[in-house]
């Protein structure tokens, strides 16, 4: 499987925010992000091939319980599904981070869904020549509920504008999520940016009842890889 990073840190975002966690690091992606913070893994996706056996290890080493397989897109990964196993029988928490495009069996124990929205379209970024795929693959509501359905889940939306409230509606009814299980994250890469964006996303979570999650990483360390 190509990986293009494997790191013991705390996790940033979501429900599990500040429990620390073992990353495995997918690298490629069927969707190509405007504002991607690993486009390592996306736009120029690079790595090396680690076995399973490769990553247990690492796991064993350093895990305190839980782990997240996040990417790039780790669901279309073939090996997604022995990985997961391959964790399970390690008795490990599992997170996958996907954009809930691609479903495949797996082992999970929290199933992270960040459904890209409009402004995840890459219109401006190399003359706009993956826009089109992008936003055909963005959003795919019987792959999310398929997902939701067999796993315990978190949606979390990547929110830019105010605008980006009413898409975020459309979705949560579409799908039929639960209001408590669908999060907002502010967009940005520096602690100025979220702060900014932070404030009134809280607002629209108290009018909407849903979460508000912090990239705590960003906060701490700034857009760095692997800390």
């Amino acid at each position: 499987m190509k990986i293009a990073e494997v790191f013991y840190s705390i996790q940033g975002e979501g429900v599990l925010c500040g429990v620390p966690s073992v990353f495995l690091r997918t690298s490629g992606c069927n969707l190509r992000c405007e504002w991607c913070d690993t486009p390592y893994t996306s736009w120029k996706p690079e790595g090396e091939e680690w076995s399973i056996g490769r990553m247990a290890d690492y796991v064993r080493l350093h895990s305190t319980g839980h782990v997240v397989v996040t990417g790039g897109e780790p669901m279309i990964q073939p090996q997604i599904g022995e990985l997961t196993r391959a964790m399970r029988a390690m008795r490990q928490h599992i997170t996958i981070e996907t954009a809930g495009t691609v479903f495949q069996q797996v082992e999970c124990d929290l199933m992270s869904i960040s459904p890209k929205l409009q402004n995840s379209t890459p219109w401006n970024v190399e003359d706009g020549k993956w826009a089109a795929q992008h936003d055909r693959l963005r959003y795919q509501p019987e792959v999310l509920q398929k997902l939701m359905a067999g796993h315990d889940y978190q949606l979390k939306f990547v929110v830019r504008q105010p605008d980006d409230l009413e898409e975020v509606g459309r979705v949560v009814a579409e799908v039929k999520a639960e209001r408590g299980k669908v999060l907002l994250m502010p967009e940005g890469i520096t602690a100025g940016q979220l702060a900014a964006r932070g404030e009134w996303i809280v607002e629209a979570c108290k009018t909407y009842g849903y979460r508000y999650t912090p990239r705590l990483h960003v906060e701490l360390w700034g857009n760095r890889r692997a800390v």
